[in-house]
């Protein structure tokens, strides 16, 4: 093997979403890197299509919703559910439901569709940005994590797929995007475990079609005597069809059988039969069999690391591949972050694992029931209630019932990482009296709340959770309550902040001095930012005055809890109600980078608040931080 060329942070094998979006998150914040692609080209159509709502939202913070919808998606409100008449006379609609119901609470109640292609371009073009490119087409030909450089331990070959050439490089870390098809997961001896046998094999076809279907501007799940298909709008006038071509009770079924794209637009004609279907244009087609698997490990040795695809194998119908794959990439973003900034212990890594498996084996047990249910063919429409939610006629189908109990988690926002050293429980070694418990409305692990609030420097509305961007950055919310109740309160949470030994003074910025003056989000500490909310009307708020030295820096993310919100018609301070805490007295809410609560502590006199936090941050940080037993004592 040749000498290595060059050293970098790390090294990136597949530009799929994961891959890309993992690019971004560590380019912007000066990692070197080197990511490639067996293809030519970024993906021209089809395969993955649909964001969901917490993805969209976390698009958002990244700075990259408006460049997704600059390319004018198709967004799915509703969901159509369609079902056979008896006596085989074709389907009729059963009923509708919302893509993303009430109890949901999101800024996008929809789910945003286009093609996969075009989201990797708006990737691609954060990346040149920052000086990133994408280096087509190559290759993994070779690695080893042989630890011969300990600040490099990997070492990494790479091939172009066409000529005679190769590149060497010593790599901190090596991150496998590469799919299903992953020559690292391969190599390293990791195994997919599979749930079932393969039950069906269905055909997905993009294109411009002509139609009496009432319902093709919508998603649409259509059961019928002949089979089921799926209908999803996309951008362009495209329509998307997933179209059953087999299943698991059929007598010549052949788990491995493949169809001609006339052979797909024949079973289509048929189930949506008395409706007639004809293409215009087709983009894109493949068949593929169902089936659900999960990779036995996400890493190794804390260095080689694999995601999205590669990682978990599921049906596509649910819109959830890509989903998991941005969830994967900024979950190990961040870790990977903190560890090489010297924030947090190497051991933090192993966290990608745990957080990312559970919820890939939760999404697993889904797809297997949600597949099998699509696969199956439903009573008549006469024998089951409207699936909007009557049940005049019966009860609504199986398959309804498990798409609307299931939406909290499709849409992003029932994502709920277990209880470990950033997820705050009682089992946490942070045991100070002032944590709140999993019982109240904000639980750490999950998403923050959306909560509305009237900034005070320019008195526009802002959404909190939305103003701290994705920096790498922990998000420290202080809900300072009512000013008469919480003044020595707030006050004394700024002296304590400064304290040499708190976890704020301890990963101060080596240039604060020079800090420039409109920096908003990280005067003091690039690990973390700091957002104060008042339960008062705007008109009330004086930063000057109300806020110490420390807290008034940041002066842009101040705001007043003043906006009603119809979801607590009846509370005065909505934002501090909505994170289960006291109007009055106030709370302080630490979010992770990605936007999971981490824990929720109490506003109070004294140093005991951040003597808390103290102890929470201290469970992962490299440094020893806090109050030794004897000061805390005296």
């Amino acid at each position: 093997m040749p000498v290595p060329s060059h050293k970098l942070d790390m090294v990136i094998v597949g530009a799929g979403p994961v891959g890309l979006l993992l690019a971004v998150c560590l380019a912007r914040w000066g990692y070197h890197i080197k990511l490639v692609d067996n293809r030519e080209a970024p993906t021209p159509t089809g395969r993955a299509d649909g964001i969901q709502p917490r993805s969209l939202a976390i698009l958002r913070n990244m700075g990259l919703k408006r460049q997704i919808m600059a390319h004018e998606p198709a967004r799915v409100y509703e969901v159509a559910f369609w079902d056979p008449l008896s006596g085989q006379r074709g389907i009729h609609r059963t009923g509708s439901w919302k893509a993303c119901p009430p109890h949901i609470d999101t800024r996008y109640p929809y789910t945003t569709l286009l093609h996969q292609g075009l989201i990797e371009r708006v990737f691609i073009d954060d990346l040149q940005k920052h000086e990133t490119n994408v280096q087509r087409p190559w290759t993994i030909a070779d690695f080893k994590h042989d630890q011969k450089d300990e600040q490099y331990p990997v070492e990494v070959k790479l091939k172009h797929v066409q000529k005679d050439e190769q590149e060497v490089i010593r790599a901190k870390y090596l991150f496998s995007g590469e799919g299903a098809k992953s020559f690292i997961r391969d190599r390293l001896g990791i195994k997919i475990r599979h749930k079932d046998p393969i039950s069906s094999v269905w055909g997905v076809m993009d294109g411009i079609v002509r139609t009496d279907f009432p319902d093709v501007k919508m998603k649409c799940t259509i059961h019928s005597d002949y089979g089921s298909i799926m209908i999803i709008p996309r951008e362009n006038n495209m329509v998307r069809f997933y179209i059953q071509i087999a299943a698991s009770a059929d007598k010549d079924f052949n788990p491995r059988k493949q169809a001609t794209p006339e052979e797909v637009q024949a079973a289509a004609k048929k189930i949506l039969q008395p409706y007639y279907v004809e293409w215009d244009q087709v983009d894109w087609y493949s068949v593929y069999p169902i089936r659900q698997g999960i990779a036995e490990k996400y890493m190794i040795d804390q260095r080689i690391f694999m995601g999205g695809d590669c990682c978990h194998i599921h049906s596509p119908k649910a819109g959830q591949g890509m989903n998991t794959a941005f969830h994967d990439a900024l979950n190990l973003a961040w870790k990977i972050h903190h560890v090489e900034s010297g924030f947090a212990n190497r051991s933090i890594l192993q966290t990608y694992e745990t957080e990312r498996k559970l919820i890939a084996e939760d999404l697993l047990d889904f797809d297997t029931k949600y597949a099998a249910l699509f696969s199956q063919r439903q009573n008549p429409a006469e024998e089951v209630g409207a699936a909007s939610g009557g049940h005049e006629k019966g009860e609504a189908n199986e398959f309804v019932k498990l798409y609307k109990e299931s939406r909290e988690f499709t849409s992003g926002y029932g994502i709920a990482y277990g209880a470990n050293e950033f997820n705050w429980s009682s089992q946490h070694i942070a045991r100070s009296p002032l944590f709140h418990s999993r019982g109240d409305k904000l639980r750490p692990g999950r998403a923050m709340a959306s909560a509305d609030v009237t900034r005070v420097v320019d008195a526009n509305v802002a959404q909190l959770e939305q103003e701290i961007p994705f920096n790498g950055s922990f998000r420290i919310f202080l809900f300072a309550g009512k000013p008469p109740v919480t003044k020595r309160a707030v006050a004394d949470f700024a002296v304590e902040l400064q304290r040499q030994r708190s976890f704020y003074y301890s990963f101060q910025r080596t240039d604060i001095s020079s800090v420039s003056y409109h920096e908003r989000h990280n005067p003091h500490s690039r690990l973390f930012s700091i957002c104060t909310t008042f339960a008062a009307p705007r008109s009330e708020i004086d930063i000057v005055s109300m806020l110490p030295p420390l807290l008034a820096r940041y002066s842009d993310h101040v705001y007043a809890d003043d906006i009603w919100d119809p979801r607590l018609p009846d509370a005065k301070a909505p934002a501090h109600a909505k994170m289960g805490l006291d109007e009055g007295k106030g709370g302080v809410v630490i979010v992770r980078p990605d936007g999971h609560v981490g824990c929720i502590v109490s506003l109070v006199k004294g140093s005991g608040t951040v003597d808390a936090l103290n102890d929470y941050f201290g469970a992962f940080v490299s440094k020893k931080i806090g109050r030794s037993k004897l000061q805390a004592q005296l």
